[in-house]
């Protein structure tokens, strides 16, 4: 049956995070160390810099629809997938702290899908767009659709998450999850994007996850989830603003983790002014499904 937008269900979202008020995360390389101190879950509606501002006015966005933005925030996401769909005992969204391998291992594993929040800046929109011009072949594989919503970018992250995990883990028969990836399986990623922003059950659910973080939520966002996934294989970055999703070379279920963890760290090294960063990873839990 379906489920209509009254039977979706939200609970009070919980504060049973570890508290990261005075948690710092060293991200080393060979040559140079960051510091990022005070990494509560910032969200996409911190504003850090004038120039990121005008950056965020610059997406090129086809659809002059905005949601509110989505909170980088466990305890969110949770409710927020929970309700669509997602069991309970089947995955949950844990912050990681840090991408030292000693703070990786505290993520729960096994680790199914990594997102991650960041700036957006003239470094990283100067390398979108250089992605842009390459002449690669659009991989088949991963799950991938298009962002024509501004501040959508949340919910796009958390369904290529689930949309490239379907193997790993059972969806409610029948919930708006599991009806929304079999609607669109067979659509390509414009088509899927039009699909999504004409779906007023996710809207409402969005608008719901929005409103529940612990920052008040602003359409004026500088900052940009993505998702990163192993696919076949291979890990695959998903971007809804990126015109495909971007391979990163070999990896593996056991070790996705800890690869997304080497291309965040090459994205962080690119925007040393920036501190606005958060890396939230979806785990499996124990005893789910397989």
């Amino acid at each position: 049956p379906n489920v209509s937008i009254s039977e979706l269900h939200y609970g009070p979202v919980r504060n049973s995070r570890i508290s990261s008020q005075n948690l710092y995360i060293y991200i080393k390389s060979k040559k140079q160390t960051f510091t990022l101190p005070n990494l509560e879950p910032l969200g996409s509606i911190r504003r850090k810099k004038k120039q990121e501002k005008k950056m965020a006015a610059l997406l090129d966005i086809p659809s002059s629809k905005r949601w509110l933005p989505l909170e980088a925030n466990p305890d969110v996401m949770n409710q927020f997938l929970w309700g669509l769909g997602l069991p309970e005992d089947e995955a949950e969204c844990f912050d990681v702290y840090g991408l030292d391998p000693e703070l990786l291992e505290m993520v729960p594993k096994p680790v199914l899908a990594v997102l991650f929040l960041y700036p957006i800046t003239s470094q990283s929109e100067e390398e979108r767009l250089l992605q842009a011009n390459e002449k690669k072949e659009t991989s088949s594989k991963a799950y991938f659709m298009k962002q024509t919503v501004g501040n959508a970018c949340g919910t796009i992250g958390l369904l290529h998450a689930v949309g490239n995990i379907t193997s790993e883990i059972k969806l409610l028969e029948g919930s708006f999850m599991d009806r929304f990836l079999k609607t669109t399986a067979t659509m390509d990623p414009l088509e899927r994007a039009a699909f999504l922003e004409n779906d007023t059950e996710m809207e409402v659910a969005h608008s719901v996850a929005a409103t529940a973080g612990e920052t008040e939520a602003s359409d004026n966002a500088d900052a940009h989830f993505i998702c990163f996934a192993c696919v076949d294989g291979e890990l695959f970055e998903l971007d809804g603003r990126k015109s495909r999703p971007i391979s990163h070379g070999p990896s593996s279920p056991s070790s996705l983790l800890q690869d997304a963890a080497k291309v965040i760290q090459d994205m962080i090294r690119k925007n040393p002014d920036s501190h606005n960063f958060n890396v939230i990873a979806i785990s499996k839990k124990a005893g789910g499904s397989s």
